[in-house]
């Protein structure tokens, strides 16, 4: 049954512009110099230490909360309700008709941003549409200004799968209403035989006579968006953020929209997302935006983790309903040291290289992540199981259709950008490595440290030391800081795979 919205006033799937009207009222928001509306949120990344999982709807283990304790925080936020005036946004997680589930988000009036925001990213409901009779699949039931003593940062992300009801309490930022479907719709795909991926997708049209579709997996802020909407061969995106991978390689959309950083975005590098991103109905949020007006895209002084939605509609895209099965994956991996532009992976190496799910962290994920190494599996902190689940499943969608995969590093090799002599992967390189995968121009050669195949020669790449990070440290007389990282990695690599009970052991024995 659907949830019952009890509170003193309720507005149904208000209009878009009744959303932005709402939102121009809060004293948190500006118009810009862009006719948009940006609105600086007090909290300015997700959540992760603040979101617990309801135990007994889970398989995992980490980060959960009794039942009791969910009822009542529950309760709490319902008592909350009845004295606020809320605005109920409906709308769909993908497109597919077949495939598609109703999402509900249920929203403080006083923060609209955040609703203005999901209404973007919801496929729209139909014609037929009854609020009285909509059934949704996923509940986001969001209050931005109701604190949880005892919660870090008085904050909480309850999560109960059982029910499909996510409650968020004192958080105003978006991401957790658009990560809190999704995580519920993570574990819906599951079910269903397949695997959410945290990924983009984009369409090559015509590769060989038939259209080619690339998935993108990495970590938030590590290049998926750029590199989904970055065009090669006329590519065109067709998703910038989820994906469900399912068995022959059946690829379904999630978003209407796009949720993309805005973090140095420049009109010259990344000229669909910059036009998309200074519409007059694109929002904002926390993004350096001056009392004029003006807009900053590289000032960080409150946060790097500016962000903005905006309807798919604006970049021209794949259509979503019309994906042709996955073909190439590339796994996404903003490294500083030795990790090659790009690597070719087998199938175990692929779901091994999956679950490491290896990057630098970026202000996505708040203070505690940005800047430092991490293992994230499938980089998706969102997946609500057990992660070996997530591992074993790839494995097996891996064996129902042919993938070829890839890592892909989308930082820098010798070191960081302090340490003279380190060299950065631009957005070019990444661009030229990503075209003549799918036109397999690249030259081949098997790695002697890690057993996955490493370039030879990349047609638009010219310096050989971004594929062979090897010969820049032999280079520059540091071969002993290359193998005691090799050393490093592998010992490091063998035991984050073995800490995941039940996984697959054939992805544990693939790293040298």
């Amino acid at each position: 049954m659907a949830h019952e919205v009890n509170a003193a006033k309720v507005e149904w799937n208000p209009t878009a512009e009744r959303l932005r009207e709402l939102a121009e009222k809060m004293p948190n928001a500006v118009v810009t110099q862009f006719g948009n509306v940006a609105v600086k949120a007090k909290v300015d990344s997700r959540s992760t230490r603040s979101t617990y999982i309801v135990e007994d709807s889970t398989n995992a283990t980490r980060q959960t909360m009794t039942r009791t304790e969910f009822d009542r925080i529950a309760a709490m936020q319902e008592a909350y309700i009845a004295d606020s005036h809320m605005v109920v946004v409906d709308g769909y997680i993908g497109a597919d008709p077949e495939f598609r589930t109703r999402g509900r988000l249920i929203m403080e009036a006083a923060n609209a941003n955040v609703a203005g925001m999901q209404r973007q990213l919801y496929y729209p409901v139909g014609d037929d549409y009854d609020p009285a009779t909509w059934e949704p699949d996923t509940t986001v039931i969001y209050t931005p200004n109701l604190p949880a003593a005892g919660y870090p940062d008085d904050r909480v992300i309850a999560v109960d799968l059982n029910s499909n009801i996510t409650r968020v309490l004192n958080s105003d930022y978006f991401g957790e209403s658009k990560k809190g479907g999704l995580r519920m719709w993570n574990n819906i795909v599951f079910n269903r035989g397949g695997l959410a991926l945290h990924a983009g997708c984009k369409v090559m049209p015509d590769i060989g006579g038939r259209a080619r579709a690339l998935l993108i997996v990495g970590l938030s802020g590590t290049g998926k968006t750029t590199t989904t909407f970055t065009t090669q061969l006329g590519s065109k995106p067709a998703q910038d953020d989820f994906i469900a991978l399912m068995p022959g390689g059946q690829v379904h959309a999630t978003e209407n929209g796009c949720f993309a950083k805005t973090f140095g975005l420049d009109p010259e590098f990344e000229p669909a997302i910059y036009h998309a991103t200074t519409k007059p109905d694109a929002y904002l949020e926390n993004v350096s935006v001056d009392e004029t007006g003006t807009v900053d895209f590289f000032d960080t002084s409150y946060t790097k983790n500016g962000r903005t939605t905006w309807p798919f509609s604006y970049v021209d895209p794949w259509a979503a309903n019309e994906i042709p099965p996955a073909e190439f994956l590339l796994i996404l991996n903003r490294n500083e040291n030795i990790v090659p532009g790009v690597a070719r992976l087998d199938r175990a190496q692929a779901a091994a290289y999956f679950m490491l799910g290896e990057t630098t962290g970026t202000s996505a994920g708040g203070k505690e992540e940005e800047g430092k190494f991490l293992r994230v599996p499938g980089t998706n902190p969102f997946f609500p199981r057990d992660m070996s689940d997530m591992g074993n499943r790839m494995l097996e969608l891996l064996d129902s259709h042919e993938l070829k995969v890839f890592v892909l590093n989308t930082g820098r090799v010798g070191g960081g950008d302090e340490h003279e002599g380190s060299k950065k992967l631009t957005i070019p390189d990444s661009s030229a490595i990503v075209q003549a995968i799918v036109e397999d121009t690249i030259t081949w050669t098997t790695d002697p440290d890690f057993g996955y195949e490493i370039a030879e020669a990349v047609p638009g790449v010219g310096d050989i030391e971004l594929l062979q990070p090897r010969r820049l440290y032999e280079r520059q007389g540091r071969i002993g800081e290359y193998e005691a990282m090799v050393t490093r990695m592998k010992r490091e690599r063998r035991a984050y795979l073995t800490s995941f009970t039940g996984l697959d052991e054939a992805i544990v024995k693939s790293i040298g």
